[in-house]
């Protein structure tokens, strides 16, 4: 059996380990964290105005969305995934 080119299909082998995967450049990174900072303060400001509005329940899943973001922001920034 051969492939188009005349080459015999190439396999991997199934027990050999993945490849590691290469972490994003550092301008990617901190652009990407950049965003997630937007994001989060724009969270903050949702949860800021709920709270102020007498919203709790609002507010507490603003706080929420923001320290979710800044959690994943940071991540991205540091550990570089």
């Amino acid at each position: 059996m051969t492939t188009d080119d005349g080459q015999p299909p190439t396999t991997t082998d199934p027990s050999s380990p993945p490849a590691a995967p290469r972490p994003r450049p550092m301008l990617e990174r901190i652009g990407m964290a950049a965003i997630a900072l937007v994001i989060a303060i724009l969270f903050g400001i949702v949860a800021l105005a709920a709270f102020t509005g007498g919203e709790p329940f609002l507010g507490a899943m603003g706080a929420m969305g923001c320290l979710m973001v800044l959690w994943v922001g940071g991540m991205t920034l540091f550990k570089g995934r």
